[in-house]
C-alpha cells in the first residue's frame, strides 16, 4: 500500500484542509499507516496533480486561506482498483525486534526499559482506540453496529489497531519479565 491509498480512503469521509487531514490520520489512520503532516501534503499535491483529488480555495476573513481537497471520481477508481487487487503479506519491520534479539549479548537493561515504555504506549493507544470505538458505535453495542451500521470500515480497522497493541503489549510485557528474570538469574549464578 502506498500512502497515495491511505490518503485516498481518509478523504472518502469528506473534504478536508491539509491540516485536517493530519488530524483524521491521528485519530483514525494511525493505527495503520503513519504519516508526518509534511508527508500529507506532499501526497495532496501529487494526488492533485494527477487528477486523483481534487481542491479549491476557501477565503477566511480572520484567518489565512486554506484549501479543501476532495476525492474525484478517477480517485474513487483508483481506490476501486487498489481494493480488487491482491494484498502483500504483512511483515514486521521494529528496531525493537533486533534490540530483543541482541539484548542477551549486548546488554539486557536498556531493553527491558524499551519494552516497558512500548507496553506503556501500547496501552495508552488502545485506550484511545476504544474511545474512538465507543464514538462511532454511539449507543448501539457492537454487534448491532457492525451488522446495521452506517459506515464499518473505521470500525473493523480500529478494531484491528486494538488487537495489534493488545498483542504488542502482552508480548513486551512478557518478554520483558523473561529478560529481567534472566538477568536475576545470571547476578544469582555469579554472586
Amino acid at each position: 500500500m502506498a500512502l497515495r491509498h491511505a490518503v485516498l480512503a481518509a478523504l472518502l469521509d469528506g473534504e478536508y484542509s491539509g491540516y485536517q487531514l493530519a488530524k483524521v490520520f491521528d485519530i483514525s489512520v494511525a493505527n495503520f499507516w503513519h504519516a508526518l503532516p509534511q508527508q500529507l501534503y506532499a501526497e495532496l499535491a501529487k494526488l492533485e496533480a494527477e487528477g486523483l483529488v481534487a481542491g479549491r480555495q476557501v477565503v477566511q476573513e480572520t484567518r489565512p486561506n486554506k484549501r479543501l481537497f476532495h476525492v474525484t471520481e478517477a480517485g474513487r477508481a483508483a481506490l476501486e482498483e487498489f481494493a480488487a487487487a491482491g494484498a502483500k503479506p504483512s511483515v514486521i519491520r521494529d528496531d525493537l525486534l533486533v534490540k530483543v534479539q541482541t539484548a542477551d549479548r549486548v546488554g539486557t537493561v536498556p531493553v527491558i526499559e524499551q519494552l516497558e515504555a512500548r507496553a506503556t504506549a501500547a496501552e495508552a493507544k488502545i485506550e484511545l482506540l476504544d474511545s474512538l470505538l465507543r464514538r462511532m458505535r454511539g449507543d448501539a453495542d457492537e454487534e448491532e453496529f457492525l451488522l446495521h451500521g452506517e459506515r464499518v470500515g473505521g470500525y473493523l480497522t480500529c478494531l484491528r489497531g486494538v488487537a495489534f497493541e493488545q498483542g504488542h503489549r502482552d508480548w513486551c510485557l512478557r518478554t520483558a519479565a523473561v529478560l529481567k528474570a534472566r538477568l536475576t538469574g545470571e547476578k544469582g549464578d555469579h554472586s
